[in-house]
């Protein structure tokens, strides 16, 4: 079935479409074995077709994705298809306080953009890696803001390829929750609303929060940032996730090729040739480690996707590493 699938997408979006891609070319940890197909949209209209086409076979996983900056891909590959959405399926609009970007925008380029015309509310997110739809998908942000606070309206696609929209009043989400991530249809754009500030107020934030950012995250090595979620409540009482692992001794761990980062101990960096199994490892040796200390079980803000198509918070694939 699997290869009636990859005929059909060769028939219909041949043009964007490639076979037996490694992931960890478009992976941040540079990790993951082959997939099978990899379509590229490069319109909102081939991102709908796309998408009925996937829906047309049952038998074959498939998933759109974005630049990897939050996923785990299996090294053994993914017998499936994927649907990225990048630099393809970029454009980006600013009317007024209004930022119309199609979900593709990398999330850099709206803070910059959005500094020249002297518009803030969404400077927290300037250095976060990844696509404004992953963003959106994740509800991420930094400072302990989100995405989807300034959120006006998303579009959507849904499995028969049609476009349907959602305003703010309709999402209901919470710190790093997002109703999308229980919706199966895809996010395809997104329409934010901004307060007008000045050129020189919003670049100097912008500056502030990538020198922030630089002085405590590993920048040069392989990784996907945060590794696990921070919870409120551990928060509170016991801290942030990388002081909780920090706490445990556990900087600096290797499992193969794969490192609990000495600079932070939230981000686990790829040394060369780390593989799915070795991150896994590293996941589920803090999760144990600090539920030992603290009672807190921490919970993945990565995605790991089965080589079979089960996508799912890497922490639940890990809990049978030890």
């Amino acid at each position: 079935m699997l290869n009636k699938a990859i005929q059909l997408f060769q028939q219909k979006l041949g043009h964007i479409c490639s076979q037996n891609v490694p992931c960890k070319t478009f992976s941040y940890w540079k990790i993951g074995g082959p997939a099978a197909l990899l379509v590229e949209p490069e319109s909102i209209n081939e991102l709908a077709t796309a998408i009925k086409l996937a829906n047309t076979f049952e038998e074959v996983p498939y998933l759109v994705i974005g630049d990897g900056s939050n996923m785990l891909y299996d090294s053994e590959g993914f017998d499936g298809i994927l649907i990225k959405i990048g630099n393809k399926l970029s454009r980006m609009d600013i009317k007024g306080t209004t930022v119309i970007c199609e979900a593709g925008v990398w999330v850099p380029e709206i803070t910059y953009r959005c500094s020249h015309y002297g518009l803030t509310g969404i400077e927290h997110i300037c250095g976060i890696p990844g696509r404004i739809g992953g963003l959106i998908y994740m509800n991420g942000g930094a400072s302990r803001r989100s995405i989807l606070e300034n959120t006006e309206s998303i579009d959507l696609i849904n499995k028969h390829g049609e476009i349907e929209t959602v305003t703010k009043d309709d999402l209901i989400f919470s710190y790093r929750t997002s109703p999308f991530q229980n919706d199966p249809r895809i996010i395809a754009r997104a329409t934010f609303k901004l307060s007008q500030s000045t050129r020189k107020a919003v670049r100097s934030e912008i500056r502030k929060i990538l020198a922030s950012r630089r002085s405590r995250f590993p920048r040069k090595l392989p990784n996907c940032g945060s590794v696990f979620l921070s919870n409120p409540n551990m928060y509170e009482t016991i801290g942030p996730p990388g002081l909780a692992i920090e706490r445990e001794g556990l900087k600096g761990t290797r499992k193969g090729d794969a490192q609990i980062s000495p600079q932070h101990a939230n981000f686990i960096v790829n040394l060369g040739n780390a593989t799915s199994d070795d991150v896994l490892y590293l996941i589920a040796l803090c999760r144990h480690k600090v539920y030992e200390s603290t009672g807190f079980k921490m919970d993945c803000e990565v995605r790991y996707l089965s080589k079979r198509g089960e996508l799912m918070q890497a922490h639940q694939q890990a809990e049978n590493s030890l």
